[in-house]
């Protein structure tokens, strides 16, 4: 009785290796659903709509752009953590995947880690730690003497508690060991506005959103987030260059349901790395302040994981809560 069982379980277990291998072979075979948790013309947005057509091409089929804002991105996110895991359910999404889990622990309907695997990382881009001009200070290292003789005293503006631009403003008070206040908007543009008009002192910034105001002397460049200067912004510094680690880039990635079989995920990343390193895709993403990654699906899982700790580990020593 015991070897007809184990003999039915070898079976089945063959049964399943070979479906599996054979909807890997014909996919895909309709087109490819993806989910992106915002609302369209946004950076994520943008971002997947220049590189999706060349994917698209590339497998052979067309990808559907499915725009699900709302819920911090939870909504958007937990669709795609319980689609079929056949591969024609994918999540495009920002640093918000990697951050989330810190933020709302056990409150998040779907398990991050445990649910979705990397696609591919798609491309980063740094943030800039910018100041309304009329604040006496040049460089990081006055910056960060002024906030120590006033702490308390400064502040800077985000779109939002839980943002990158939120915990960016974090990673800066704790590696720097200063006291500056968060001040949260409704969003990048208020933020924006506030430190245009000296409401806050400082704000961290897509190089795309704050590039038109520095060359106009409205705001000041101090220093950006990452380990390598942008071309774009070459003469401002790094925070590496300070000893400061602020890795408050903003990343952005493929995802999908954990179970998609390897062969399936193995052929979608190849089309979207394809798709990222064709020359005039680099261009575009170069213009906008994007840098592609294009990493192997377990390179871009196993820097998930450790983002994922990582914010954990900032939101929990910053004391972050939700209101």
């Amino acid at each position: 009785m015991r070897l007809k069982s184990l003999l039915l379980t070898c079976v089945g277990v063959a049964i399943a290796v070979a479906s599996s291998a054979a909807s890997a072979q014909t996919f895909p075979d309709h087109p490819i659903r993806v989910i992106i948790p915002y609302a369209p013309a946004g950076g994520t947005d943008i971002l997947f709509r220049i590189i999706a057509p060349e994917a698209g091409t590339i497998l052979g089929q067309t990808i559907v752009v499915d725009n699900r804002p709302g819920g911090s991105t939870i909504i958007g996110t937990g669709a795609v953590a319980r689609a079929p895991a056949d591969g024609y359910t994918l999540l495009a999404t920002d640093s918000a995947i990697l951050i989330n889990p810190g933020l709302f622990k056990t409150q998040l309907p779907y398990d991050t880690l445990k649910q979705l695997r990397a696609v591919t990382m798609m491309a980063t881009s740094p943030a800039l730690l910018v100041v309304n001009p009329r604040l006496p200070v040049t460089n990081l290292a006055e910056l960060i003497a002024l906030a120590k003789s006033k702490p308390g005293v400064l502040n800077y503006s985000s779109g939002g508690i839980g943002t990158g631009p939120h915990l960016a403003g974090e990673l800066l008070k704790l590696t720097a060991g200063i006291d500056v206040k968060h001040i949260p908007y409704k969003g990048t543009g208020p933020a924006l506005t506030a430190v245009l008009s000296g409401e806050v002192d400082m704000a961290f910034l897509g190089i795309s959103t704050a590039g038109p105001y520095i060359a106009a002397g409205q705001l000041r460049a101090i220093a950006l987030t990452g380990h390598q200067r942008n071309p774009s912004v070459p003469d401002v510094p790094t925070f590496a260059e300070s000893k400061l680690d602020v890795d408050g880039n903003s990343y952005w990635g493929i995802y999908a349901p954990s179970e998609v079989p390897d062969a399936i995920v193995d052929k979608l990343n190849q089309a979207f790395t394809k798709a990222l390193h064709t020359p005039e895709t680099e261009k575009k993403l170069a213009d906008l302040g994007y840098a592609p990654i294009a990493n192997s699906s377990q390179e871009s899982t196993a820097q998930m994981h450790a983002m994922v700790g990582q914010w954990i580990s900032v939101v929990d020593k910053a004391g972050i809560k939700l209101e």
